[in-house]
């Protein structure tokens, strides 16, 4: 469900209020586990309904998780975000410590069911917390996006990000190359002296506990590394940690290597999830997110399928090792793309006023497409620098939200262009306001910085006329 649901859950967490979607994201949830508590005091639960009741609660992840990456951002300001992002490994670490624990003293001392009664508890409360915090919204007096608009748009905007595409392919990488570990690591706690299911256990609890100790200390690391460092680091220690795993002769070595493997995955995971929230503005941050999210869990579910099949041709052994060889490898092929780029964008939302006249016959917000042409006058001689900024504008603009751009120049007037884009439809022209950022604002300066013509760059807007159709008013 994570995979399938995420765009259609980032979209709807972008174009509805944040705090009642998360609300309602966890109340289903809570609903799930209370049903499942039911159904174990109960003594009704069979397989196909615990089977059945696991997919909901997925759908339910797959609905929140959006949510809650975009939240984060609005709580914590954007010097704090790469420590905030640290806390939540740090959390989600510390569950898979605690939480087996814990599920395993109750099992043992009181019965399976009170397992399912406090993790109702646990998700009833965490919904109460949800519903006492206070967001403050930006108001709008535009109408909220068509459902399925909006998942083109996060789509398009992602696509047309360059920042985002290479984080999404290394984040792709990394989860194709790590997830062997992970998903061999039965087989492997089953081969170690030592090991078994306690020892699987334990191995788990090791990973967990050594991401904790790097994510406490990421913050003092990263005055000495980039994100690209952390990536290149991460991506080979975590390569060299799995063979010491896999080729262990003895289960404290294998311990000790699963919790450098932990520190290795959090600081490379942290750093990609910190590159992309910096990549993406709060307008479509739910959808960013959730792309963020497929690209992560379809690295991990087609590496445990493809080194699972190597493993089963070959031997455990040499899957692990020839999966560990396959990061460093790709990032010496791939060693110019970078996440980190410079200074990040600031994707402040700018308020911004159309430099286009009012429209002077009545327009319906359905109306559409919305053709948009801009008229420049530039110096022939700069050229060269006017189309590299344009190049830019294209980009920007399709992230937007236009359905399509161009540039086309004079034959007969040299230095004259005209710039064209088409918006949906009223509405979403009006909105493109709306989504501007201080990046956004600079850009524009940039290029009205190459206009030569008396005046700013003449701005002309046409809705699209069907014969039929007849203009209001």
């Amino acid at each position: 469900p994570v995979f399938v649901l995420g765009l259609p859950s980032g979209a709807l967490a972008d174009i509805v209020d944040r705090r009642k979607y998360f609300a309602f994201t966890q109340l289903y949830v809570a609903a799930i586990a209370m049903l499942l508590a039911a159904l174990v005091l109960a003594d009704k639960l069979t397989a196909p309904l615990l089977l059945a009741l696991t997919f909901a609660n997925g759908i339910g992840m797959a609905m929140r998780w959006p949510v809650f990456a975009a939240i984060v951002p609005e709580i914590v300001s954007r010097k704090e975000l790469p420590a905030a992002l640290a806390l939540n490994g740090i959390a989600m670490n510390m569950s898979r410590v605690i939480g087996p624990v814990v599920a395993g003293a109750l099992i043992a001392y009181a019965g399976s069911q009170y397992v399912f009664v406090l993790n109702a508890l646990l998700a009833v409360f965490a919904f109460v917390l949800i519903t006492r915090w206070k967001r403050e919204q930006e108001p709008s007096v535009l109408p909220g996006e068509r459902f399925f608009g909006a998942m083109r748009v996060g789509l398009q905007h992602v696509v047309q990000s360059p920042r985002m595409r290479k984080v999404l392919f290394r984040i792709f990488l990394f989860f194709l190359q790590s997830t062997s570990l992970t998903a061999l690591l039965p087989l492997i706690a089953r081969d170690i002296h030592g090991g078994g299911p306690v020892g699987f256990t334990v191995l788990l609890a090791a990973m967990g506990g050594g991401a904790i100790v790097a994510a406490l200390n990421l913050q003092h690391l990263r005055r000495h590394i980039d994100r690209d460092g952390f990536v290149r680091w991460g991506t080979c220690i975590h390569a060299l940690a799995a063979v010491v795993v896999v080729l262990s002769p003895s289960f404290p070595l294998a311990v000790a290597a699963m919790a450098v493997a932990g520190m290795a995955w959090i600081a490379t995971a942290n750093s990609l999830t910190v590159a992309a929230q910096l990549a993406l503005p709060n307008w479509v941050r739910a959808r960013g997110m959730s792309i963020y999210q497929m690209a992560l869990m379809g690295g991990g579910a087609a590496g445990a399928a493809l080194w699972g099949q190597v493993a089963s041709h070959t031997t455990l052994v040499f899957a692990v090792c020839a999966a560990a060889a396959f990061g460093p490898l790709m990032l010496l092929l791939t060693f110019r793309i970078s996440v980190g780029g410079g200074l990040d964008e600031d994707l402040t939302p700018a308020k911004v006023q159309s430099s286009a006249e009012p429209p002077a016959v009545g327009i319906r917000p359905e109306e559409g497409p919305v053709m948009v042409t801009i008229e420049y006058l530039i110096d022939p001689d700069q050229a060269e620098g006017f189309d590299t900024v344009m190049e830019e504008t294209r980009q920007a603009r399709l992230r937007q939200g236009a359905l399509s751009w161009g540039l086309f120049r004079d034959a007969a007037q040299p230095g004259r262009y005209i710039e064209y884009f088409l918006d949906e439809n009223w509405i979403e022209h009006q909105r493109r306001l709306e989504r501007f950022t201080a990046a956004d604002v600079g850009l524009r300066g940039r290029r009205h910085g190459f206009h030569i013509g008396d005046g700013p760059p003449r701005v002309r807007r046409y809705v699209a006329q069907r014969p039929s159709q007849r203009p209001p008013g």
